[in-house]
């Protein structure tokens, strides 16, 4: 089994390669680079061009103060839209800044080799690099997934068991119309449908609107911080549960009811024991098989869904700084951010396939000789 995951985690470094050449090219044709964000800001208002960019075009421009920078300047025609009138030396001299003026296979195989030294860059517009932003922002969002996929287990586990036996019944049915709506529903939408409920602002202002903890967070009581963080995570939670339960109560359901129906429980029944003992005993761990190959996608699906729920309640996560890394066009956060979540995948399978070796003892992780 060791030599197994050896293979497994050595096959991640292909895939990840290959993630990353896909989304590098990507990246590059998107309209409206880091380049076209500066132009914006530049003919847009007055800005202390010397202060943002450095070099010799900063002091053409401005000398030590706040020039307007406007279309009727002289300059060569540029590739960049909106850059007409800017000086050419001052659009080099960004593109230089943000690590442009090199083609894009060199700034790939430069980019590969800092992510081999564990260098993930700097933020384009931010005083930070990636590594140290995903740091500040992962565990916020890590809370969120882990309290979400901890939910979403002990919600649909014990309600597809509970389906399963009671097959048929009133139970099953109106509980598969609540199990349809959440199937249904996007998270995202149901995260608006709890704002205008019970948000501040909404029909029952109960719960707040946005953000993780309360201003007053740190005079509180740890009693008092524990009630605060729940309070607000309340609505973020309940949106990502409704929309990973549903799906995970079926497969249990089916899964339960395939085993039910086999020879060896019909025979456990036949010797008396009652219908939860055989469920507990005989038909758990064989139906929890279907239900762990699951335990790869659905942490880091939960954790890239939260990037709608973070925008939607301003939480202060890694998916909601993503969005914001697109709008910027920071490349270097975007890149590793996919970088982080492709790495987190290629993990949680590893993790699934272990998992199924211990519910399935048939299964063998080694090579056949």
């Amino acid at each position: 089994m060791y030599a197994y995951i050896v293979r497994r985690l050595l096959l991640i470094v292909p895939t990840l390669l290959g993630i990353m050449v896909i989304n590098f090219a990507v990246v590059q044709v998107l309209p409206g680079g880091p380049v076209e964000q500066w132009i914006a800001q530049l003919t847009g208002e007055a800005v202390d061009v010397t202060a943002r960019v450095g070099g010799e075009a900063g002091s053409e421009v401005n000398a030590g103060k706040r020039t307007q920078v406007t279309g009727k300047q002289a300059g060569a025609p540029s590739r960049y839209r909106g850059a007409q009138g800017l000086p050419p030396d001052l659009i080099k001299d960004i593109e230089r800044q943000f690590g442009l003026d090199k083609p894009a296979f060199e700034r790939f195989t430069l980019m590969i080799g800092n992510y081999l030294r564990f260098d993930f860059g700097d933020s384009f517009f931010q005083d930070k690099s990636v590594a140290q932003l995903v740091i500040d922002k992962l565990p916020v969002s890590i809370s969120l997934g882990l309290w979400t996929t901890l939910l979403v287990y002990m919600i649909s586990i014990p309600l597809g068991i509970r389906k399963a036996v009671k097959d048929g019944s009133r139970f099953d049915v109106w509980t598969s119309g609540v199990v349809i709506f959440g199937n249904a529903v996007p998270s995202f939408l149901f995260a608006i449908l709890l704002i205008m409920l019970f948000a501040r602002g909404g029909l029952f202002p109960f719960f707040p609107l946005r953000g993780l903890t309360s201003p007053d967070f740190e005079t509180l009581s740890w009693f008092g911080q524990i009630a605060d963080y729940f309070w607000h995570m309340a609505l973020p939670l309940l949106s990502m549960v409704i929309g990973g339960f549903a799906g995970l109560t079926m497969l249990t359901k089916n899964s339960f009811l395939e085993e039910i129906n086999k020879q060896y429980v019909i025979t456990a029944r036949a010797k008396g024991l009652g219908e939860w003992a055989v469920v507990i005993r005989h038909v758990f761990k064989n139906a929890l098989i279907p239900i762990i190959t699951l335990v790869g996608p659905l942490v880091p699906n939960l954790m890239t869904g939260s990037i709608f729920i973070e925008s939607t309640f301003a939480i202060p996560g890694l998916g909601r700084h993503f969005v914001s890394s697109i709008f910027d066009r920071d490349y270097p956060v975007i890149l590793g951010m996919f970088m982080l979540v492709a790495v987190l995948f290629g993990l949680t399978y590893v993790v699934s396939d272990i998992l199924y070796t211990w519910a399935d003892p048939r299964v063998r992780l080694t090579r056949r000789n």
